[in-house]
């Protein structure tokens, strides 16, 4: 501290600019802070991160690495960790709306965990559906045919509304019991003393927020869906909420106990989030019994299609329209199964223009033995099998162009009937 308040009288003494002074003094400061080989930790039991630096860019801590495993859903992510007007890093986020920029300029270090949410969602989206034809890849393709899907208000699209309304309630009230967001901490009303089937407990460690993980996710998720009140509107509403219930619903409680010898005399309890792969779960649950509904004569729900089925609780999916086959897609190079009859079936997955058959070597582990104790020890053995990929569609040329007579003549408008 002392080589910095040297730097500023030095700088007065030559005639330095008051601000040009400043700005040395904070470059200095962050230049000592990056050279240091001490992290910053934040306690596990919530409360602020540590206060910025009063004059200079903000400090952020050493989190701005993961930024570049941000999905193309976020390609304006490198903006989230950059030192500057948050202003600037909302309004370079593609796809939010005004409410959703409102939230981010209000709530800046929150779009960082909404980054880590829609990587989670993401890929449990495409393990869900990593079988079917359309197996949520928009990752690799970028989002031009996970845009082409939720344009259809298909049970695919209620599972993607319903998953990544519940990736946003995970991944921000994870970083509220962490400690990094300012707004919020461990859970308030999990204080005192309580009792369960086991006896008397008392309350401590950090009990998991998902009650303002919801609040924030509805905010933020439903913000798309407020401006208009059409059916795909209400569906869209009535499957994000289905899926924050899916979250709330795997709250656990977990306890340890406290006396002499391992005696349980003394019980602490805190709530804490299931693994997202639960939630996952439980929606692909509900996407394989989503109901298909239409809109009730006033436009303020919804009714059954199938007089025969039940009427859809708050935690079904529900959707309008009948799934496509997905061929049009295209399944090209998608790994298929030659022995099983279900969804994975290479008569199935590749829409019956057939597969291409491949023979690879790999390293699997065989011969494992258990060795006392306590190791289990294999061997390396060379596995040789054979993989099937779907073949291309055959682009067929018109008989005009087969025969080199120049460009194909232009369609015939002809009147359509609706």
């Amino acid at each position: 501290m002392l080589n910095i308040v040297k730097k500023h009288n030095i700088g007065d003494a030559q005639g330095i600019s008051t601000k040009g002074a400043n700005a040395a003094v904070a470059v200095d400061a962050s230049e000592r802070l990056r050279r240091s080989p001490s992290r910053v930790t934040l306690r596990a039991g919530g409360g602020p991160p540590p206060a910025p630096f009063p004059s200079g860019p903000r400090w952020v801590p050493r989190r701005r690495a993961t930024l570049r495993r941000c999905p193309s859903s976020l390609a304006s992510c490198r903006y989230m960790g950059a030192v500057g007007s948050s202003r600037v890093m909302c309004d370079n986020v593609p796809g939010l709306v005004s409410r959703q920029r409102q939230l981010c300029r209000r709530h800046p270090e929150a779009m960082l965990s909404i980054g880590r949410g829609v990587a989670a969602w993401t890929a449990e989206c495409q393990h869900q559906f990593r079988q079917h034809r359309w197996n949520c890849n928009a990752p690799e393709r970028g989002h031009r045919l996970l845009g082409r899907v939720l344009l259809r208000s298909s049970r695919e699209s209620a599972f993607v509304h319903a998953i990544s309304s519940a990736g946003v309630v995970f991944a921000i009230t994870r970083a509220c019991s962490q400690g990094e967001l300012k707004s919020c901490s461990c859970d308030p009303k999990k204080k005192g003393s309580a009792k369960d089937s086991k006896g008397h407990f008392d309350w401590g460690g950090c009990s998991d927020n998902v009650d303002y993980g919801v609040r924030f996710a509805r905010a933020f998720v439903d913000a798309k869906e407020r401006k208009g009140k059409d059916a795909r509107a209400l569906m869209n509403l009535h499957n994000n909420r289905a899926g924050r219930k899916a979250v709330k619903r795997f709250l656990k409680q977990e306890c340890k106990c406290h006396g002499v010898s391992g005696s349980c005399t003394l019980r602490t309890c805190w709530l804490a989030m299931a693994d997202f792969r639960k939630t996952g779960d439980y929606l692909w649950k509900k996407y394989n019994g989503a109901i298909q509904v239409v809109m009730n004569q006033d436009g303020t729900g919804f009714t059954v299609a199938n007089k025969r089925f039940k009427k859809p609780t708050k935690n079904d999916l529900v959707y309008f329209e009948s799934s496509p086959d997905y061929c049009s897609l295209g399944t090209a190079g998608r790994v298929c199964n030659q022995t099983s009859r279900g969804m994975d079936s290479c008569e199935v997955m590749c829409c019956g223009r057939g597969y291409d058959t491949s023979r690879i070597s790999r390293m699997t582990k065989c011969e494992c033995k258990f060795h006392w104790c306590c190791a289990v020890r294999c061997q390396d053995c060379l596995e040789v099998v054979d993989i099937h990929t779907c073949k291309a569609p055959k682009t067929v040329a018109s008989p005009e162009l087969r025969r080199g007579q120049g460009s194909p003549p232009s369609p015939r408008w002809r009147r359509c009937s609706w």
